[in-house]
């Protein structure tokens, strides 16, 4: 049996189907209620951590060639979730405000843990589907990103992200000592903006203004509005900052990630403004196989960089010579980087030595730590 052929295997891409198993325990928490509803983050974070300890690494590769056709039950599952977060979203504002199960403390718990299900896999299925060029994936992707209320995302990953990683111009690049706690405000802001002047830049491209009907910012205001009274008409007020909630909590778990996937590390600089193109050793590299399984293969984030239209199941996995590797999977430094002293001990001197592997000629990072090297030519 050819590589080509197991791949296309339905048993070969049913651990990617993982993120189905946050539908019983949504139900489990909403049923019973009480301390149940911390099964949801135990699940994400704990189980995880410790099924990559038991699993270990993956460090075999798909043939990045294999035909689009044989990754059909791959392709499904990011294909199905919409109508399955739905269900859970907006199911959980019914039972929420419909029943007298709840106290207070534990509506606030339950939409966190429907947050962390929306921002697990929601945020991250609407990645993969933005990047590709299917009408339809990318709808999907619109419709995931306005339940959690963050449409401009694909502007912002698309335009901005996978151009300019690494550099100044890029708000998700996360600085060298740079706290989360930083950077999360920090991004809530720049992201917004810097997505917004990129559609404005490439309209005006195309001797269009700003206020253009194909400015995707119309799309996404109405598809997020559509959301919001979808929370309203079935839970009132309530229902809707149980929504909001779920969305912030959604906005923050992706941001947590944003912040591990390229931390300290910069493109260098040519002068000019110009820099370096992208490569693997632009982003954190993690092989560890339970994790990467929930998240389909978000952790190989190097060759995400290197390829971007790469389907999940194709990304490489790419070794420490050519790419930075992180000690542990997502749910391990996520966790990790909520506690900034713990951080920095792990990742700071990391950073250094991937400093010295590949740049050993930079003498001074000084710029590049304060982010104040110049911008690309044309940007603001």
């Amino acid at each position: 049996m050819t590589e080509a052929e197991t791949i296309a295997r339905p048993a070969n891409a049913l651990p990617f189907w993982m993120s189905l198993s946050f539908v019983p325990l949504i139900a489990l928490a909403l049923f019973l209620g009480g301390w149940w509803l911390i099964l949801i983050p135990l699940y994400t974070w704990g189980l995880f951590a410790l099924l990559d300890r038991i699993a270990g690494l993956n460090l075999e590769n798909a043939d990045p060639d294999t035909p689009e056709a044989d990754l059909f039950w791959y392709r499904l599952i990011t294909l199905i979730w919409l109508p399955v977060q739905a269900v859970i979203v907006f199911g959980g504002i019914w039972i929420a405000t419909r029943t007298d199960w709840f106290q207070g403390w534990e509506l606030a718990l339950m939409f966190f843990g429907i947050g962390v299900s929306t921002g697990t896999v929601g945020i991250n299925y609407s990645h993969e589907l933005m990047h590709q060029t299917n009408r339809l994936e990318r709808w999907l992707a619109d419709l995931l990103l306005a339940m959690v209320l963050y449409s401009h995302f694909r502007s912002e990953h698309l335009l901005v992200h996978h151009a300019y990683v690494g550099t100044p111009r890029d708000p998700v690049t996360a600085r060298y000592n740079e706290s989360f706690h930083r950077f999360f405000p920090r991004v809530l802001w720049q992201c917004l903006h810097s997505a917004w002047r990129a559609e404005a830049a490439r309209l005006n491209r195309a001797d269009r203004p700003a206020s253009d009907r194909a400015n995707p910012f119309w799309r996404y205001a109405i598809l997020q509005a559509l959301m919001l009274s979808l929370a309203f008409a079935i839970g009132g007020g309530l229902g809707v900052v149980l929504f909001v909630w779920q969305a912030l909590v959604a906005i923050w778990q992706l941001e947590l990630v944003n912040y591990v996937e390229h931390y300290g590390l910069t493109r260098k600089h040519l002068g000019d403004g110009r820099y370096e193109p992208v490569r693997p050793r632009h982003s954190w590299n993690s092989a560890h196989r339970a994790s990467n399984w929930l998240l389909i293969n978000l952790q190989r984030h190097s060759d995400h960089h290197y390829k971007p239209n790469r389907r999940f199941p194709l990304l490489q996995n790419h070794n420490q010579d050519a790419a930075p590797q992180l000690p542990h999977g997502y749910p391990v430094m996520t966790v990790l980087a909520l506690s900034p002293f713990l951080w920095r001990r792990f990742m700071n001197p990391r950073v250094r030595k991937w400093r010295a592997m590949y740049y050993p000629e930079i003498i001074d990072w000084s710029e590049y730590k304060s982010g104040k090297l110049p911008l690309p030519k044309g940007a603001s």
